[in-house]
C-alpha cells in the first residue's frame, strides 16, 4: 500500500493524476469530472458522518489557507447528509464540489466516499465514535489521512484496536488528527511551556467542571415506532443516550477537561474513584447518570477531580484549573473558546497576583487543529495524535466505569476489560437491529453501582 508522498512527489503525483481521463462513480457509473487540475496541490476532503460536528470540522477543513476541496460525502441518514450538503455548500462555494453521486447512504458509506479520495487527501470522521475503529481501518488500507473526532472509543476493547491502528497509521506515514481541538490552543500552549519550566511550581492538584442542562441527546424519551421504524437508526440519532454508541454523555462532553487536565500535568491517571447517579429522571430511557463526581489519581499520586452533571435550574459552569506548589492556573473558563488562561501567585484567582494573562484576541483552535494537520500534510512532517487521543478517551472511560460500576478502576484494568458493547458494530446494516434492544417497556438496561462488578451493565436474557 502506497504511504503518503513528500510534499515535493505529493505535487508530482496530483500532476499526473489531473492528466488522467475522469473517473466513474462508485454507485452509478455516472462520469466525473477532474478532481485534480495539472500541477493543482489541492487536498480533496471526505465527510463521514455529516451531523453538527461533522459539518463543522468540513467547514474548517475548507477554510484553511492551503487549498482545500470537499468531494465526497456519506451518512446513514439522508436528511442529515442534506443538511449538511446546503449548509457547507451556501459556505464554501469556492470549495465544495460534492456532485449527486458523490453522496452516499448506508453502513458501508464510508468506504465509496474513501474510495474517491487518493493518497496525501483527507477523509474526516466525525460519525457516533463506536465506528471509529471500523473506518479508520479502512482509511489505513487506502493510505488516506485522516482527522476523526474525539472521543475515538467508548471501552476498552476498542480502545486497544485503536491504539494497535495508530501505530500501522504511523508505520505508513499517514497524518492522523484527533478532534481534541484545546490540544491545538495557542494561548493554552502557551501556559503549558510555562507550567512545564516551573511557573506555579509542581502541579499537585487539578480541577474541572462540566455543569449543564441537559445537551445533545443525553436525556431521550422512548421511541414512537410508527414514526421511528427502524430502531438502530433512532439509536444514532439519539447517540449520547447509548453507550454502545458514543460513551454516553460522559464521554462525549467530559473528556475535553480530562484531556486539558492530562495536557497540563503531561501525563495520564492511573486509575478512578467516582461516584454519580440518575436522579428525577422521569420517562428518559437513556443510559447515563445525570451527574458524576470524579477522583482521578496520577502515577505520583497527585489528584484531579472531575464534576460532571446534565440537570436544569443548576449551576452552570465549564472550565478547568491546576493548582501548584507555588500558585495556580485558569486553563479555560469560558468552555473551549476563548480559553482565558492565566497563572496567579497562590490558590486564589486575586487579580492583584496575576502572573500572567494571555491575549484577548486568540485563534479558534478548531481552525488550529485543521491548519496544523494540513501543514503536516503538505510538509511532510510527523503527525499523529491517534495514541493520546485513545488515552484520553480511555481515561474518560475510566472515570465512567468507576461512576457506573461503584468500583475502583485502574488504566490497566480498562485498557484489558472485556466488555465490548458494540462487537460487531462493523457488521451493522439499515435493516438490521441495534446493538442493544429496548425491553417490552420500551427501556435500555442502565448502570447499577454495586450490581454487576466491573461490568457496566448486563442484559439480561
Amino acid at each position: 500500500m502506497e504511504t503518503n508522498p513528500s510534499a515535493s512527489s505529493r505535487r508530482e503525483f496530483l500532476k499526473s493524476t489531473g492528466k488522467t481521463v475522469a473517473g466513474l462513480s462508485v454507485l452509478s457509473g455516472i462520469t466525473l469530472p477532474h478532481v485534480h487540475a495539472a500541477g493543482d496541490d489541492t487536498i480533496d476532503i471526505a465527510l463521514v458522518g455529516c451531523g453538527g460536528r461533522g459539518t463543522g470540522a468540513a467547514s474548517n477543513a475548507m477554510g484553511v489557507k492551503q487549498r482545500t476541496r470537499l468531494v465526497a460525502m456519506a451518512d446513514v441518514q439522508e436528511n442529515r447528509l442534506e443538511a449538511s450538503f446546503n449548509g457547507l455548500s451556501n459556505k464554501h462555494p469556492d470549495r465544495f464540489s460534492v456532485s449527486a453521486d458523490s453522496k452516499f447512504i448506508g453502513f458501508d458509506a464510508y468506504k465509496h466516499a474513501i474510495d474517491m479520495l487518493k493518497p496525501g487527501d483527507v477523509v474526516v470522521l466525525a460519525t457516533p465514535p463506536a465506528f471509529r475503529w471500523v473506518q479508520f481501518k479502512y482509511a489505513i488500507e487506502k493510505g488516506v489521512n485522516v482527522f476523526m473526532e474525539k472521543p475515538i472509543c467508548v471501552d476498552g476493547p476498542s480502545g486497544k484496536r485503536m491504539l494497535e491502528l495508530g501505530k500501522e497509521a504511523e508505520a505508513k506515514g499517514l497524518k492522523v488528527g484527533v478532534g481534541l481541538m484545546c490540544r491545538h490552543c495557542r494561548v493554552r500552549g502557551e501556559l503549558f511551556d510555562r507550567i512545564q519550566q516551573g511557573e506555579i511550581g509542581d502541579i499537585i492538584l487539578g480541577r474541572a467542571y462540566r455543569l449543564q442542562g441537559p445537551v445533545g441527546t443525553c436525556f431521550t424519551l422512548p421511541r414512537d415506532k410508527e414514526t421511528e421504524k427502524s430502531e438502530l437508526i433512532w439509536q444514532i440519532k439519539n447517540f449520547h443516550s447509548f453507550l454502545w454508541a458514543s460513551g454516553g454523555a460522559f464521554s462525549d462532553f467530559n473528556i475535553h477537561n480530562i484531556d486539558e487536565i492530562c495536557w497540563m500535568k503531561n501525563d495520564f491517571p492511573i486509575e478512578a474513584k467516582a461516584t454519580g447517579g440518575r436522579t428525577d429522571r422521569g420517562d428518559y430511557i437513556d443510559q447515563n447518570f445525570d451527574h458524576y463526581s470524579v477522583e482521578y489519581t496520577f502515577r505520583d499520586g497527585s489528584k484531579f477531580w472531575l464534576e460532571g452533571r446534565n440537570a436544569m435550574k443548576t449551576h452552570n459552569e465549564f472550565a478547568s484549573y491546576v493548582h501548584g506548589s507555588k500558585g495556580m492556573a485558569v486553563i479555560s473558563t469560558a468552555g473551549h473558546f476563548p480559553s482565558r488562561a492565566m497563572t496567579f501567585k497562590g490558590q486564589n484567582k486575586d487579580p492583584k497576583e496575576i502572573i500572567w494573562r494571555g491575549p484577548k484576541q486568540e485563534p479558534n483552535p478548531y481552525d488550529m487543529e485543521w491548519e496544523d494537520l494540513i501543514d503536516a500534510i503538505v510538509n511532510n512532517k510527523p503527525y499523529n495524535e491517534v495514541e493520546r487521543g485513545a488515552k484520553a478517551s480511555l481515561v474518560t472511560v475510566m472515570g465512567r466505569m468507576s461512576a457506573h460500576t461503584g468500583q475502583l478502576v485502574t488504566y490497566d484494568q480498562v485498557v484489558n476489560h472485556d466488555q465490548e458493547f458494540a462487537p460487531n458494530v462493523d457488521k451493522l446494516t439499515l435493516d438490521g437491529p441495534a446493538p442493544i434492544l429496548a425491553d417490552a417497556n420500551g427501556k435500555y438496561p442502565i448502570p447499577y453501582p454495586g450490581a454487576n462488578g466491573m461490568y457496566e451493565y448486563v442484559v439480561k436474557a
